[in-house]
């Protein structure tokens, strides 16, 4: 179901080394590294910023906010949240922006041309 190869391209002697100097190929690194790695990076300051905080600002992390409710709760909400709400907009861009170039290269492949 989506883990497996493509019969026709698994069936056939595709040109790795080719595909991979592709300017296809080149692209479509450039657009999932031009998503992954900014995601990335505000991720990590977001889980960091909670684990500092939480370590270093404990009395603020206990400010109640309404009821049993505090600050560090909402945080850790917050990072639960964010991590659903990061692979639901990493879906979205992949949808659109980088499986139209894959299924490119994968038909490429299975035509046994990859062009440089």
């Amino acid at each position: 179901m989506g883990d497996e190869a493509p019969t026709s391209v698994a069936q056939t002697e595709a040109d790795f080394v080719g595909i991979q100097g592709s300017p296809e190929f080149k692209e479509l690194k450039k657009r999932h590294r031009a998503f992954v790695f900014p995601v990335l990076a505000l991720a990590l300051v977001w889980y960091f910023a909670y684990v500092l905080l939480a370590g270093y600002a404990p009395d603020f992390m206990a400010t109640p906010v309404f009821g049993l409710v505090n600050v560090g709760l909402l945080i850790g909400l917050g990072q639960v949240a964010t991590t659903f709400i990061v692979t639901m907009l990493y879906v979205w861009y992949a949808n659109k922006k980088l499986d139209p170039i894959a299924e490119q290269i994968r038909d490429e492949a299975a035509q046994g041309g990859a062009r440089r």
